[in-house]
């Protein structure tokens, strides 16, 4: 991830996070009044193009420091592709695997899924994949059976945790990424 095109405080943020945990995660209390301070007019010094695309990167971030409901606050009113995708992600970790797949169907086939599949068979081919992360090697993201792995994870049933930690961490930056591009 090119941290070069974020502002110092958004670039620190993102670089100081934890690796992405499947479920809720825990909300680091050290960063909630450094997130409450970004905005739309913060996030670069660039004019905001998107205002949309510019409230899910927020949403993103909330949800990268485990602020759930800040995130859900920010996505639910994102009618977009992109602030359903966000929304999904955000009730896969809750864990409400019914509503995210509900969201990701919504989302449809979001511009960043080809980027993301790469990235996914790229993480999958230095692993040994079971049936529930074998849809990590195909060429297409398949948000569905993403939430199917980590329920799988949270159920004792997949042993490939840490692999879908690291694919849960490439699908944040990609959407991110994606978002920023638009937004600004």
């Amino acid at each position: 991830m090119n941290f070069d095109q974020y502002p110092s405080e958004v670039a620190e943020l993102i670089q100081n996070a934890p690796l992405c945990p499947l479920g809720p995660g825990k909300a680091d209390r050290s960063v909630f009044e450094r997130l409450q301070a970004i905005d739309v007019n913060s996030l670069s010094s660039k004019p905001v193009k998107d205002r949309e695309m510019a409230r899910a990167c927020i949403s993103g971030l909330w949800l990268l420091w485990n602020y759930l409901d800040e995130s859900h606050t920010v996505s639910q009113d994102l009618p977009s592709s992109t602030g359903s995708f966000w929304h999904g992600i955000m009730h896969r970790r809750e864990p409400d695997y019914g509503n995210a797949k509900y969201w990701f169907r919504r989302t449809g086939n979001h511009p960043a899924m080809e980027a993301l599949a790469e990235k996914a068979n790229s993480l999958a081919s230095e692993a040994t994949l079971d049936s529930h992360t074998q849809f990590l090697a195909e060429r297409h993201w398949d948000p569905m059976a993403m939430v199917d792995a980590c329920e799988a994870v949270a159920r004792g049933k997949c042993a490939n945790g840490e692999l879908l930690r690291k694919v849960a961490q490439s699908e944040w930056e990609t959407l991110f990424e994606y978002g920023y591009s638009r937004a600004f």
